[in-house]
């Protein structure tokens, strides 16, 4: 999107109460067009109310709502240039494949021909990879196949953008990193404006271009994954982006960028300074987040990696192997318990840890970020 170009969907400090409940708080957020952008957070938080807004389903009680730089409260949602999928489907059980993707087009005024609409709906159906299944009924579907022909039902309408109601939830694991992948891939392809709602903090970052994070109607967060992962805004983010350890303290000394944060146990741990902490003065309270996998671990403290610093022995309380790493919970006298997340192969090149076992454990300095509360 450049300077001069609108954003395809734009929130202009939108207020969304049901009864006392306020859904949705002064949300201001623009999307771009062909941008693929998730809603993130718990249940209740909003995002749900966030995607009906935009559908149509619902109306903001304060602000605008725009798509392609046009107001659109009060317009209905069949007027509006969205398609949105499903958390179930909502596929009609007494219609086939066909039938099903060529609903919208046989709602329209005019009614697109006969040749016309079979022509879309082979073009739509080829589009999902689901040839050949025109006149298979719902419930002869895999779960992966009915997400599909929802999809197509809602793409063969050509929207300007597509809204989509935690579509994945249904599918297993397996199946559901599969369908993210053609998903992503779908949206690539088109070019359409994606506007997901998840729960699932691996959907969103694997597959968006930006996550939108958000608590009790508010958003909290904005960015590209990577940035969200890496530069979580409060302790709220870090812990709902990954998974992160956090040690808790007051503030020592805070120059240059860098916070000297004094633990409960008396040590000291030096961490960079986050935005939310950047004003932050000696004696307030703060959060120390190291991820798990930026932790390093030894049997000796003189195998420590070059340019990370040690933190203090500790023993290890539970070991689970995933594959590819294994998570490790320890306990240390001078961070309490935490979890470390080894790669199997460059467990720095000993033996997996037991429980039980006695570990050296630091951290090189940027892996330490100082976290507000807030």
């Amino acid at each position: 999107m450049t300077a001069t170009e609108p954003p395809v969907i734009e929130f202009r400090g939108v207020t969304k109460r049901f009864g006392a409940v306020v859904a949705v708080a002064n949300m201001n957020l623009a999307i771009r067009s062909g941008e693929f952008l998730s809603f993130l957070g718990p249940s209740g938080c909003g995002k749900t109310t966030s995607l009906r807004l935009l559908a149509g389903f619902e109306q903001p009680d304060e602000g605008d709502v725009l798509l392609n730089g046009a107001v659109v409260n009060g317009v209905p949602a069949y007027r509006r240039p969205v398609n949105m999928v499903f958390q179930h489907y909502a596929l009609f059980p007494h219609l086939n494949v066909a039938e099903n993707v060529a609903y919208g087009l046989r709602q329209r005024t005019p009614r697109p021909s006969r040749p016309a609409i079979a022509e879309r709906v082979a073009e739509t159906l080829r589009l999902v990879r689901l040839e050949g299944y025109e006149r298979r009924r719902s419930w002869e579907l895999s779960g992966g196949q009915q997400q599909r022909v929802a999809l197509a039902r809602a793409l063969i309408n050509q929207p300007t953008v597509l809204l989509l109601d935690e579509p994945l939830a249904a599918l297993d694991r397996k199946l559901r990193r599969e369908m993210q992948i053609e998903l992503q891939s779908l949206q690539r392809g088109l070019g359409i404006t994606f506007v997901l709602v998840t729960h699932d903090q691996e959907e969103a970052l694997s597959m968006s271009d930006r996550v939108c994070i958000m608590e009790q109607g508010r958003i909290v967060q904005v960015g590209a994954p990577r940035q969200l992962y890496d530069e979580p805004a409060n302790r709220y983010v870090a812990d709902f982006v990954g998974k992160s350890n956090f040690f808790t303290g007051i503030v020592a000394e805070h120059a240059n960028g860098t916070l000297a944060v004094r633990l409960g146990t008396g040590i000291t741990l030096p961490a960079r300074a986050s935005p939310g902490t950047a004003a932050l003065r000696p004696g307030a309270s703060v959060s120390v987040s190291v991820r798990p996998e930026r932790i390093l671990a030894t049997r000796r403290a003189a195998a420590m990696p070059d340019g990370a610093v040690a933190h203090g022995d500790g023993q290890v309380l539970n070991r689970i192997f995933l594959g590819e790493h294994t998570e490790y919970l320890v306990r240390s006298a001078a961070l309490g318990e935490f979890l470390v997340l080894l790669p199997r192969q460059t467990e720095l090149g000993e033996a997996p840890f037991e429980i039980g076992d006695t570990l050296t454990v630091g951290w090189r300095p940027e892996a330490a970020l100082a976290l507000s509360e807030a």
